[in-house]
């Protein structure tokens, strides 16, 4: 009996550690299977209603199956409000809606239905934004976060980029009237901070993901993989230990004999005989 207990012990053991090796293994594995890039963004944005068009790629570099992609475009405002600024997404047939969720000088921007192309490994999945800005803009930053979810909302990937936000037209400086030297030293212009592609979350406050379910990494969102089997085959030996166990348990419970309680025979009274 305890042999079997011994055996049962182990399963739960491998089990355990089935689940903590390859559950570790998961987010290093999504990191290398799936990328996102930003395109079309130009070197500075000027204001004034001037339209451009940026596009989010993702791609898929592992043996996996093919998944369907969710975009939800996360952006932050410095500088300027976020009425002053325009964003739609776009697909070959139109518009694409869109859900918008605010949160100060953020928004996060989700499609309200999946993406109609398919991630495969060797292909991708595109999506386009056109950006504008309002006439009355003078400068200002913007930062944009293009993220791509499963079906489920677990995140596979983002890109960050930053650009500055000019108006159309700078006010030309008014030159002296006097012919003296000013003692006023004239302005230096603001330093511009360095506009940076790469896929850094410090770029912008996010509010939470698009359904309010915390984003994770997924490793391989199509077929039957070694975790789900890992995990099949512990519950499989817990089951089978369990059994086992029990069945040992009812075969050496000692038998309780009872034998069937014995009644005096009724008592007769003796029937008188007549002569």
């Amino acid at each position: 009996m305890s042999g079997w207990r011994h055996a049962l012990r182990i399963g739960l053991v491998l089990t355990f550690v089935a689940g903590t090796g390859y559950g570790g293994a998961l987010p290093a594995r999504a990191a290398a299977a799936f990328s996102t890039e930003l395109s079309g963004l130009p070197d500075e944005f000027t204001a004034g209603n001037r339209v451009e068009t940026l596009s989010a790629v993702v791609s898929r570099s592992d043996g996996g199956g093919c998944v369907k992609v969710r975009w939800s475009m996360l952006v932050r405002v410095q500088g300027l409000r976020l009425d002053q600024l325009k964003v739609d997404r776009v697909e070959d047939s139109g518009s694409f809606p869109l859900e918008i969720r605010t949160e100060g000088d953020t928004a996060r921007l989700t499609d309200r239905q999946l993406d109609p192309g398919v991630l495969c490994p060797g292909r991708t999945v595109t999506a386009r934004y056109r950006v504008a800005f309002a006439e009355d803009v003078a400068r200002g930053r913007v930062s944009f976060a293009a993220e791509a979810y499963d079906p489920q909302l677990r995140l596979l990937a983002r890109r960050t980029a930053s650009r500055e936000v000019v108006g159309e037209e700078a006010s030309p400086t008014p030159a002296p009237t006097s012919a003296e030297p000013s003692e006023t030293p004239s302005e230096e212009p603001p330093t511009d901070d360095p506009v940076t592609d790469e896929p850094t979350d410090a770029a912008v406050v996010e509010p939470p993901p698009p359904g309010g379910v915390a984003g994770r990494p997924v490793a391989d969102s199509g077929g039957f993989g070694l975790v789900q089997a890992a995990f099949l085959l512990g519950g499989l030996l817990l089951f089978l230990g369990a059994g086992l166990l029990l069945r040992m348990r009812r075969l050496l419970r000692p038998a309780a004999v009872t034998e069937p309680e014995t009644l005096p025979p009724p008592f007769e009274r003796p029937r008188p005989t007549w002569p």
